[in-house]
């Protein structure tokens, strides 16, 4: 005699998992999260916007010099003053044609307004110099000072400071017979003018030339 087979439990219902309420601490620390990420993320955006990029020099250049694209790089500036991004050439702006330096500007530094003008306005001119003293790595390019003593004893500074060197020969070129090595460096027409002045009232004069970069 057939029996029946018991009957299986019934599976238990699924519990499903309720929505936090308003109350939920944890509902309040992801409100938390979420705000602080925005906060944040708008204020690294009002930082970047607050750097401008300008040009900047990519060797020493000298007064007379003429400033090209080959001489320039783009960088990007944070200004604590807003007024002082004004005193730079911007990358944006369209730079003026024939552009020469009045004064030396070094490798790195932002272009200024201030140190340009046309080439008519700097009145830069080649000096040839026979010096008795220089460092061997002063080459083309190089920025120095150039000191003038004589029997009167040395000077309170240099004649000549902050020029750019347009011409070094090598070494083995460079010496006269008299053991001096030729230079030219790039000077202001003023300068040049008060530096021949000085040298002819200096008895027995010893030309001597410190790098600066």
């Amino acid at each position: 005699m057939a029996t029946d087979a018991p009957t299986p439990p019934a599976p238990p219902s699924a519990a499903r998992a309720g929505r936090p309420g308003w109350r939920d601490p944890r509902l309040w620390i992801g409100v938390l999260i979420v705000a602080a990420s925005v906060v944040g993320g708008a204020r690294l955006l009002d930082a970047a916007d607050d750097t401008v990029a300008v040009w900047a020099v990519t060797a020493d250049l000298g007064a007379g010099d003429r400033v090209t694209a080959d001489e320039l790089v783009a960088q990007r500036v944070r200004f604590a003053d807003g007024g002082a991004g004004d005193r730079y050439f911007r990358v944006e702006e369209e730079l003026p044609a024939d552009l020469a330096l009045v004064r030396g500007v070094g490798a790195g530094e932002l272009l200024p307004r201030a140190a340009v003008g046309t080439v008519d306005e700097t009145g830069a001119v080649s000096v040839p110099l026979a010096v008795d003293l220089v460092p061997p790595a002063v080459a083309d390019g190089s920025v120095v000072d150039v000191y003038l003593t004589g029997s009167a004893g040395t000077p309170d500074g240099p004649v000549l400071d902050d020029v750019v060197v347009v011409d070094a020969p090598r070494l083995d070129e460079g010496f006269g017979a008299t053991g001096q090595r030729q230079l030219v460096v790039a000077v202001a027409e003023d300068a040049a003018e008060q530096f021949f002045a000085r040298l002819a009232r200096v008895e027995n004069p010893l030309t001597t030339v410190t790098q600066v970069s």
